[in-house]
């Protein structure tokens, strides 16, 4: 997930990248308002972390501009404007949250977090990819290269997830809610058994490993750097 921080204090910029990179994003800053919004206009970015009195131009103008060109990036204002006029300001132009400075990090990975999980507008997603492993959301199919393999209905519902995360930590607790839909810990095996199903087909007979096992934490599927 790469996110664009857009702040003019050099300590709040810096806490923000360390905090963001420590957590596995990949961190652009910018300390003025035009150079955020060109910044936005010319790079992919998941997530926009905007300061709201910038010099340059204000994030408040960032956002309009950004919006005016049809840009969905989602966008959360980090502020010392606590005013509900700021807010609803904020908001009505078309941020997805408000978080008023001084704030703590820990809210704002889950401010992050819920904005990333909401679906985009005009977005349909029909097939995910990574590296060279592709998966058909439509067709129930996917590919690594040229060669097709062949899942089972779990075994491709875990995929999906692991693609949908692409480079982040999937849990065990998560894949048992979503592809289980256990909202307890059944002390079973079953996903250790199905993630080695998986990557027998998706990895082993494959020069490149793409699924990897992160210690205490879970499971994370991502193409080498």
């Amino acid at each position: 997930m790469k996110i664009l921080v857009a702040e003019d204090d050099q300590r709040t910029a810096d806490f923000l990248r360390k905090g963001l990179i420590e957590i596995g994003y990949t961190v652009d800053c910018v300390s003025d308002g035009r150079d955020a919004l060109s910044h936005c206009l010319y790079n992919n970015y998941d997530l926009v972390l905007l300061d709201r009195m910038m010099p340059g131009m204000d994030g408040l103008d960032v956002l309009k501009a950004l919006r005016a060109a049809k840009s969905q990036v989602p966008v959360i204002f980090l502020t010392a404007l606590a005013d509900v006029d700021d807010r609803v300001e904020g908001l009505v132009a078309g941020g997805d949250d408000y978080l008023v400075k001084p704030f703590a990090f820990s809210e704002l990975l889950a401010r992050i977090t819920v904005v990333s999980r909401r679906p985009k507008a005009t977005e349909v997603t029909t097939s995910l990819k990574v590296h060279d492993l592709t998966l058909d959301l439509l067709t129930r199919t996917a590919m690594r290269g040229n060669v097709k393999i062949e899942l089972h209905a779990k075994e491709f519902a875990m995929l999906e997830i692991l693609m949908r995360n692409n480079g982040k930590i999937v849990t065990k607790t998560m894949l048992l809610e979503q592809v289980w839909d256990f909202n307890f810990d059944p002390r079973t095996t079953v996903v250790e058994t199905h993630i080695s199903r998986l990557r027998a087909k998706i990895d082993k007979p494959f020069d490149i490993q793409l699924l990897h096992n992160t210690r205490n934490s879970g499971y994370s599927l991502y193409a080498p750097s």
